[in-house]
């Protein structure tokens, strides 16, 4: 008997470089096996250099995509990237409110670009937290954005704080509403995640730096592998732990001669890819062509 597809939901915003949000959900999802579904919350003018433009989609338009994945696919996840607005977050609770009972939602708070373009704006932040962030399986802000989430965004040395100081940021973030807490570490030296449990439980998630990759969408890397790994079945402290070494190899392997600036990750590992496109193309033209006669 045939293996159900499992099916993952992104509600974010577009990446016209093709590095960051819905296409690199979109390909994190396919990495893991899962199918990927989408529902577009906003338009991005980007590249690996910056963001010149950014437009929000259409309220109503968030929710009837949403609707529409629903009614007929389902979804066994959902991972929630850029929303950028007030009426975009108000959109994305109410498209929620149809999820069944028990649909894991990953909520992946982006604030700023690589590039250090603000893709979440200021009067958006107090509804996100308010009426969005309670809503998350578990929320996975990298550093910085835990420290703006946590009312610390005074923080300026990162490597000063120590792990009681990450905890008690995840802690804060927690007491908003959010059942989970995952802080990312890519912006510290030791590079180590911090999962926090619904129950108290705190794991330290290690994992190596590659200082010399490309890093252009690997907070949505991330928290997409963490959304596919749950749409699977995995369980939280496993997703995240497959969430962090997906994220860091894909760092590794990141498309450094792509644009001029950081350049985007690779969770599909393109150059294997390549080469076993080669030999498929290979296999399938292998056979003589056949002359036509009238």
């Amino acid at each position: 008997m045939a293996v159900r597809t499992p099916i993952c939901l992104t509600i974010a915003g577009s990446d016209s470089g093709g590095g960051a949000g819905i296409q690199a959900d979109l390909k994190a999802f396919a990495a893991q096996g899962v199918h990927g579904t989408c529902a577009i919350a906003g338009l991005t003018a980007q590249n690996t250099v910056g963001v010149t433009r950014i437009d929000p989609v259409a309220p109503r338009m968030i929710v009837e995509q949403v609707h529409a994945v629903l009614t007929d696919i389902g979804t066994d996840a959902v991972k929630i990237g850029m929303v950028g607005s007030e009426p975009s977050i108000r959109a994305v609770v109410e498209a929620l409110a149809a999820l069944p009972a028990g649909v894991p939602v990953v909520i992946d708070p982006v604030m700023v670009a690589e590039s250090g373009a603000r893709l979440l704006e200021a009067d958006a932040q107090r509804a996100f937290v308010r009426d969005l962030l309670p809503l998350a399986t578990v929320v996975t802000p990298n550093l910085p954005e835990a420290l703006v989430l946590a009312g610390r965004d005074d923080v300026t040395d990162l490597d000063a704080l120590t792990d009681d100081d990450v905890l008690a940021v995840a802690r804060t973030i927690q007491a908003a509403g959010p059942a989970n807490v995952l802080v990312t570490g890519g912006h510290r030296a030791a590079a180590e995640d911090l999962l926090l449990l619904q129950d108290g439980t705190a794991l330290r998630l290690p994992g190596e730096r590659h200082a010399d990759g490309a890093a252009h969408g690997s907070g949505c890397t991330h928290s997409s592998t963490l959304a596919a790994r749950l749409a699977v079945g995995d369980d939280l402290p496993r997703a995240a732990r497959v969430a962090r070494a997906e994220a860091g190899e894909s760092v590794r392997r990141g498309l450094r001669d792509v644009g001029a600036g950081p350049g985007p990750v690779d969770v599909l590992d393109l150059q294997a890819l390549r080469a076993r496109a080669a030999e498929r193309a290979d296999a399938l033209v292998a056979a003589p062509d056949r002359i036509a006669t009238p």
